[in-house]
């Protein structure tokens, strides 16, 4: 079974299909979710844009980052739909890339919103209750 699924994509247990469908819906609805709440402070910078708003309703009353969760996600996701090694790979890599550039965004955060300390001492950074 292995063999062939290394060989044919996807050919694993459909339990390992669902999963990664049900963490790349998951995925979806955090992205969905942070970029409604962001609005027009959307910016793939780290750095927020001079008329930007600090955000604190929606998703982002769970966690800070939730573009880059669902990105995180969504490699995890991809990694178990097609029962891929290098997909997880790249999707454990993703960790370490995202938590770097929070950091320099939070950063840029404190210094244009005051309130952003206390924000981020409620709030996590990727995953509600954790981390």
């Amino acid at each position: 079974m292995v063999g062939l699924a290394l060989r044919y994509p996807g050919a694993g247990p459909l339990a390992w299909r669902g999963a990664g469908i049900g963490v790349l819906i998951a995925a979806a609805v955090i992205a969905i979710a942070g970029a409604k709440a962001l609005g027009r402070n959307l910016t793939p910078f780290p750095k927020p844009g001079d008329h930007a708003e600090l955000v604190e309703h929606g998703i982002y009353t769970k966690i800070r980052h939730p573009l880059y969760t669902a990105v995180i996600l969504a490699g995890f996701g991809w990694a178990l739909l097609w029962l891929s090694w290098p997909a997880a790979v790249v999707a454990v890599v993703l960790i370490p890339f995202f938590h770097a550039k929070s950091c320099r965004e939070e950063a840029f955060l404190r210094l244009k919103f005051p309130g952003y300390r206390e924000y981020e001492t409620r709030t996590n950074r990727f995953i509600p209750g954790v981390y």
